[in-house]
């Protein structure tokens, strides 16, 4: 059978877009099946368009979230501006048996977009172009929780740091957003539970959401998935003013969640936070200040040399490329599985977030 025209002109084209690649899955769908039904003497238009679905079914079926990732274009994906990265430095590795040695360890943080705690990612802005965080320490890590660092002594009015001026004091109110926001197009069976008219999850501008309609109408907020980054506080009515820090390394504790602002995520480096020792004080706080980890800087990327300034993009959730991976994470149908899921919880769809070479 003489190869079809369509598949030709297709295939000649870039196969990394993913549109291009679902129409190549159809042609060749198209190809199979009808190869099928003049073998089998099949005329039958229903039974050809089975055969059809069948095909193309399979060909995405056995598409991974990483292969559908892999295969994003280039225009699904949207660059993290350096003003939005924080880069904490901390110290290398001691020598010792099975230790890496020489480079220092870094994480790297996206601070939250507007309209979300606005208040407090200005003053981490703040706090960090003062380099407030220099010296300092991370001061508990607690299993399954979270790793917390500020100044050890912020507690102490005598020894606490000085804050830099101009740092804003927020209400409780701004840990969530009022209003409505754009909803994920093509996720309505993706997440577990269900989105309904009172409760909802959502993606927006790469972030998870969570939003509820309540008497004085719609709310949204940022949620405490793995790697998310809030703000310390006291007891209420204190919000914090961002000089005390957190980032999720454990289970998702959405009970955090519109108690606590959230302000960031990290990017980058999160297994420098998850694999420090766990703190032997209540709340996972280190008992001996020798078991701390010292912070050596915090920067804005903005504001490091543009050599070293490390460079990062974040699959746009608009994007169809974003749909199919949050679809394919929400029902695994690859080789390894045998039973779908049938939706997901929002902390389980993580947002792919990539490294991209840096300027020379």
């Amino acid at each position: 059978m003489q190869r079809p025209q369509a598949l030709s002109l297709l295939e000649s084209n870039n196969q990394n877009s993913h549109w291009k690649e679902s129409a190549l899955y159809w042609v060749e769908g198209f190809r199979k099946a009808l190869r099928c039904a003049i073998l089998l003497g099949m005329k039958n238009f229903a039974f050809l368009t089975a055969l059809l679905v069948a095909g193309f079914s399979s060909e995405i079926r056995a598409q991974s979230p990483a292969e559908i990732v892999a295969a994003s274009p280039a225009a699904a994906w949207v660059e993290i501006p350096a003003e939005d990265l924080l880069v904490m430095t901390l110290p290398s590795l001691p020598n010792g048996p099975g230790l890496p040695t020489g480079k220092e360890r870094r994480v790297v943080i996206q601070l939250a977009p507007a309209p979300f705690a606005q208040g407090w990612v200005n003053n981490i802005r703040t706090l960090a172009k003062a380099h407030w965080w220099d010296g300092l320490a991370i001061t508990r890590v607690q299993d399954n929780y979270v790793a917390q660092w500020g100044d050890p002594d912020g507690e102490d009015p005598v020894k606490a740091r000085a804050l830099p001026a101009g740092l804003r004091q927020m209400p409780e109110a701004d840990y969530v957003v009022q209003g409505a926001l754009p909803q994920s197009k093509g996720l309505e069976e993706v997440f577990l539970p269900r989105n309904t008219a009172l409760s909802w999850s959502n993606f927006y501008k790469g972030w998870p959401v969570a939003g509820a309609q309540g008497k004085g109408g719609p709310s949204n907020w940022l949620v405490h998935c793995y790697g998310m980054v809030g703000v310390g506080r006291n007891l209420s009515p204190d919000t914090g003013t961002g000089a005390e820090l957190y980032a999720v390394i454990g289970h998702a504790p959405r009970h955090l969640d519109r108690n606590i602002a959230v302000v960031g995520r990290v990017v980058q480096g999160i297994e420098h936070l998850s694999s420090l020792p766990r703190g032997t004080a209540a709340l996972g706080f280190y008992a001996d200040s020798k078991e701390r980890t010292g912070i050596t800087s915090l920067r804005l990327v903005a504001d490091l040399p543009e050599k070293e300034r490390p460079r990062f993009a974040v699959l746009a959730s608009e994007s169809a490329s974003f749909q199919a991976y949050a679809q394919a994470r929400a029902n695994r149908r690859d080789a390894f599985f045998n039973i779908a899921a049938g939706g997901a919880d929002l902390c389980n769809i993580p947002v792919p977030i990539r490294q991209i070479a840096s300027q020379q």
